[in-house]
């Protein structure tokens, strides 16, 4: 079985995206969290589902919302680096 991990900042935009949703309309904070899920669940299935984006990091979009994915696949984890929207801040997670 493969794990998932989330590094603390991706948790922390996992987060305040699910927030910020939750604000916008009661209830979408829980579909962005299950869209998330979602992509999880794909990811334990086919850890090399993703597009390599650069070196050995991936990225998987979520299915209803306009955010990446992006992580690294191990043997028996995979680590989710950022929680990243598709047009804020390119880049931004190499770092």
């Amino acid at each position: 079985m493969t794990v998932v991990f989330f590094l603390p900042r991706a948790r922390r935009e996992q987060n305040d995206a699910a927030d910020f949703y939750e604000r916008a309309r009661p209830g979408l904070g829980r579909e962005f969290l299950d869209d998330v899920q979602r992509a999880i669940d794909h990811l334990a299935r086919m850890p090399e589902g993703g597009s390599r984006v650069h070196g050995r990091t991936r990225r998987l979009p979520l299915s209803r919302f306009p955010f990446w994915l992006l992580y690294r696949a191990y043997a028996e984890r995979i680590v989710i680096a950022a929680v990243a929207h598709q047009r804020r801040r390119p880049g931004y997670w190499r770092s």
